[in-house]
């Protein structure tokens, strides 16, 4: 039981005398404080002090407990009083009861005197209605023509800022009070979703508004029903943030510039400024994300962009691509001239060390910029020229800053052709081995062959690699070709070896094919088409091959020579020369490139080392661009075995090959 509290005042023996069920229910605690008969008779309990255990807020709703707090703000603040109909459920079965309340204070404390005027028998149908209005999370009002509220349920009550806020002042802004009154006027309804005022602060609430009458005095009203839509609307602008911004840096994506920048440009255009985009790429990024791992690469591009957004003045926005790459907006009177001077800052702040495991690290920046001066904005046109511009910077060695000129784009569109053309030939078969002999140093005999690419072209005729290997290797239609000018070779040592000739076939491999891993079955799948002898097949391969990583390299040059392919280092001592790799890998011979020999009568040393090297580690040396008897000469004299040149022969057609043989 209850703490029982004495109540002073009012003739208690009368109120019990009365017919009508009459009860106190105290607010705070939840509980009957005190009924009649009549009432304990309608609660269906035995007597009071039973009626004072139950404890209400076990099965009390929400709805219900927010609109009795709201009955005692109203008791207190201006003494009022209700009647309403009320569903009870004494011991768990529906009561209902057209119930006067109004406040009473007990022992200073506000309760509810509560008054049973008679029971209703309304339909099922109204007393669910009823109940819904009551329970439901939508926030209903009524509002006459003045906009002033007539009527609120509970969780209206509970939102509602201020209990005599008007229509009107619901708003934060007055255009939708007016787009909705604008609308109820012309069809009888609207809807709109809003900010608007509440006691938990400026909320999104989705309002709908009909027209309608008041029940009560038959004059115009509108049911207003709103439902609080604040956290969709919070998810909706999370969304659209990822949407438009890079997730690392926090900058503007692609979809970003297109809806921020493209605005800000127009409007630049309109009041008589430039605009110039800036295409920002690191230099050799990916060598951080291979030696410290994608977090520290991850944590230098967020550096890179913090640099790069403090350089920028009010008319600058910066974007972040993918990858390494950014872009720059920005808008002046001159806009080329900013753009040169804003290009070298970028250089010089984004090539100062930043610390990264432990390490001081540097990186380089290449940058394209674009400018627009003629006021017709194609922003995707202007990235494109930015992105050209910015590949001539790497071309014209790193670190640089280029402008997009026409001849960059006549440039690229020619490649395009020829890569289109390019990949029509090998569709075609226009691409066809010829071969360069291999002559023994010491009998002057044909050896073998070095298979070089020629492109037999329908108008042009026969174009040598310098005219399309490096379109090949960009596109990555290399992989074709050498597919291609290997399987000829293959076949070409099985034609020779049929007429009684017993030669080398050497074909060099692109870094791109050896790094391919399908390139072990790709070469087993020539040499079992072909019906070539996997010991007279030479696969070539450059010293920048080797320095790649181990564990894959070696698995490559074993899987290859498990097959019985031999394998050669071409162009040695062009590159990183490293002499402890032609022990580590399975090596068959080594090719002096032909600068080397050039040379020999000026810097004989490198050449006659190279020599000497091979011969102490079992390797095959072939000397390349021999053209004079002297250089022969001097090979002979050093035991060098095998020589290429123009000596001997430039490369030829399998058919003048052959006569050459005879």
């Amino acid at each position: 039981m209850k703490n029982p509290i004495s109540w002073q005042g009012g003739n208690l023996s009368m109120l019990e005398a009365l017919s009508l069920p009459v009860w106190v229910f105290d607010i705070d605690q939840k509980y009957v404080f005190w009924a009649n008969p009549a009432a304990l008779r309608v609660w269906g309990a035995h007597s009071l002090e039973e009626l004072q255990q139950r404890d209400m807020s076990l099965d009390m709703s929400v709805s219900v407990a927010q609109r009795l707090c709201q009955y005692q703000q109203d008791f207190e603040r201006e003494d009022a009083s209700f009647v309403e109909s009320w569903t009870l459920y004494p011991n768990g079965l529906p009561c209902v009861l057209k119930v006067a309340f109004r406040g009473i204070r007990v022992d200073g404390r506000m309760m509810m005197f509560c008054e049973a005027q008679n029971h209703l028998t309304a339909d099922p149908a109204s007393l669910r209605s009823a109940e819904a209005l009551m329970h439901t999370s939508v926030l209903i009002t009524l509002y006459d023509a003045a906009g002033r509220a007539l009527y609120r349920n509970p969780s209206a009550r509970a939102q509602v800022a201020h209990a005599s806020e008007a229509w009107r002042q619901h708003f934060i802004h007055d255009g939708d009070w007016q787009a909705l009154q604008q609308g109820v006027a012309a069809s009888g309804e609207a809807r709109r979703s809003a900010q608007v005022c509440t006691r938990l602060g400026t909320r999104w609430h989705e309002i709908a508004v009909r027209a309608c009458r008041d029940a009560v005095s038959g004059q115009d009203a509108l049911l207003v029903s709103e439902v609080d839509i604040t956290d969709l609307k919070h998810a909706e602008g999370r969304a659209n943030f990822l949407a438009n911004h890079d997730m690392l840096t926090g900058l503007p994506n692609r979809n970003g510039i297109r809806s921020d920048f493209l605005p800000y440009l127009q409007q630049a255009l309109r009041d008589g400024r430039q605009v110039a985009l800036m295409f920002i790429d690191l230099d050799r990024f990916k060598n951080v994300n291979d030696s410290l791992g994608h977090a520290s690469g991850d944590e230098l591009l967020i550096g890179m962009a913090a640099r790069l957004t403090k350089l920028l003045g009010h008319d600058e926005k910066a974007a972040r691509l993918g990858g390494d790459e950014f872009l720059v907006m920005l808008a002046a009177p001159e806009a080329a001239e900013r753009a040169d001077a804003l290009g070298r800052g970028i250089l010089q702040a984004l090539g100062m060390p930043i610390r990264l495991g432990g390490m001081d690290i540097s990186v380089s920046a290449s940058i394209g910029v674009s400018v627009c001066r003629a006021g017709m904005l194609d922003i995707e046109q202007m990235m494109r020229h930015a992105d050209l511009a910015m590949y001539a910077a790497k071309d014209a060695g790193r670190n640089n800053l280029m402008f997009f000129t026409p001849a960059l784009e006549a440039r690229t569109q020619a490649q395009l052709a020829l890569e289109s053309d390019i990949r029509r030939g090998l569709e075609n078969g226009e691409f066809i081995a010829y071969f360069q002999p291999r002559v023994d140093v010491a009998s002057g005999s044909v050896v073998g062959a070095e298979a070089l690419a020629r492109w037999n072209h329908p108008q042009r005729g026969v174009l040598k690699p310098d005219s399309f290997i490096q379109v090949c290797e960009d596109s990555g239609l290399i992989l074709a070709l050498g597919r291609q000018i290997l399987a000829q070779a293959a076949e070409q040592q099985r034609r020779w070896r049929e007429m009684g000739l017993d030669l080398m076939v050497s074909v060099n491999l692109s870094p791109c094919q050896f790094v391919d891993p399908a390139l072990p079955a790709m070469v087993a799948g020539v040499l079992a088409g072909s019906g070539c002898q996997a010991e007279r097949l030479e696969l070539e391969i450059t010293e920048s091959v080797l320095l790649g990583h181990d564990d894959q390299t070696m698995c490559t040059l074993q899987a290859l020579r498990g097959q019985g392919v031999r394998i050669a280092v071409d162009d040695f001592g062009t590159g990183y020369s490293n002499l402890a790799y032609l022990q580590r890998y399975p090596l068959s011979s080594l090719k002096i490139d032909r600068s080397f020999i050039a040379d020999l009568d000026s810097t004989p040393a490198i050449a006659e080392l190279i020599i000497t090297m091979c011969r102490m580690l079992e390797l095959k040396v072939v000397a390349e661009g021999v053209e004079t008897s002297r250089q022969l000469e001097w090979l002979r004299q050093r035991g060098c075995q095998e020589y290429q040149g123009y000596l001997c022969s430039p490369a030829l057609a399998a058919g003048e090959f052959h006569k050459l043989l005879l």
